[in-house]
């Protein structure tokens, strides 16, 4: 069973799950290891009413003890799912620098001061402006930053788009997609296939399947793969059907990060 490294707990602001219930799950798949990524969207608490941020250092040290817990059971991995934005650009540098974590994804969840679930950063653009805005955002934010390991759910937007995924193709923002593509292989940062767009009824994962073909077309090897999951039954979502979309990509491995280093694990 492909091991889940993105999974979120009653450490994110958006989960109530235990994670302890989150390891048992993954247990019960018959994972070798599980990741906990738990949010921090440090500065953003005026822009949305639920809390991003976390107590870092105690947070981390919690997972820790999870994993002498666990230990015999199922490697428990500690790891952070990061917001990244250029005005917090020094405070995640060093945040990244001095962490004791596994596994650091990058992702992009704010957009010109606004969470992009919220209707209101959407009024006044077309949908296909909203989605450029957000990937030329991404594309800025990952040559100016390295303090990650892989980039999670490159079109996450399109969860959230007034029409999601309906007029949306791949191709209609190819060329800035392309670019965000080349900067992770140039700095030798992983992608994440986010396996949620299934549980949102997008009917792909996240980035869609022409995105990962292209990666791997273009010599990317890094692939991280994670199912977001927020609760127990989520874990592990559609890893069977990502697997399959995986190989028909060209990828016959997948990667897993120790001490922030990358293992390559055969799909």
């Amino acid at each position: 069973m492909i091991s889940d490294f993105h999974v979120h707990t009653s450490f994110s602001g958006d989960s109530r799950t235990p994670p302890e219930e989150q390891i048992e799950a993954a247990i019960r798949l018959g994972m070798e290891e599980i990741c906990i990524t738990d949010h921090h969207d440090y500065g953003t608490r005026s822009m949305t009413s639920v809390d991003y941020t976390l107590d870092v250092p105690a947070y981390l040290d919690s997972v820790r003890g999870l994993s002498e817990t666990y230990e015999g059971q199922i490697r428990v991995r500690t790891g952070i799912e990061l917001g990244l934005m250029l005005r917090e650009k020094e405070y995640l540098t060093a945040l990244a620098g001095t962490l004791r974590a596994d596994y650091i994804i990058g992702s992009s969840h704010f957009i010109d001061g606004y969470d992009v679930f919220d209707r209101n950063y959407y009024a006044g653009r077309s949908e296909h402006d909203a989605y450029l805005r957000y990937f030329e955002s991404t594309l800025a934010r990952i040559e100016a930053m390295d303090c990650f390991d892989s980039l999670g759910h490159l079109d996450y937007i399109i969860r959230y788009g007034p029409n999601k995924n309906i007029n949306y193709r791949p191709a209609d923002y190819m060329d800035v997609i392309d670019a965000i593509l080349h900067v992770l292989i140039r700095k030798g940062k992983a992608l994440e296939c986010n396996t949620a767009g299934f549980k949102y009824g997008l009917g792909h994962p996240h980035p869609y399947e022409e995105i990962l073909s292209r990666y791997r077309e273009i010599g990317g090897e890094l692939l991280t793969v994670g199912s977001d999951g927020h609760r127990p039954h989520e874990v592990g979502g559609y890893f069977a059907e990502t697997r399959e979309i995986l190989i028909a990509s060209g990828f016959r491995y997948y990667t897993v990060f120790h001490d922030r280093k990358p293992e390559f694990i055969p799909l």
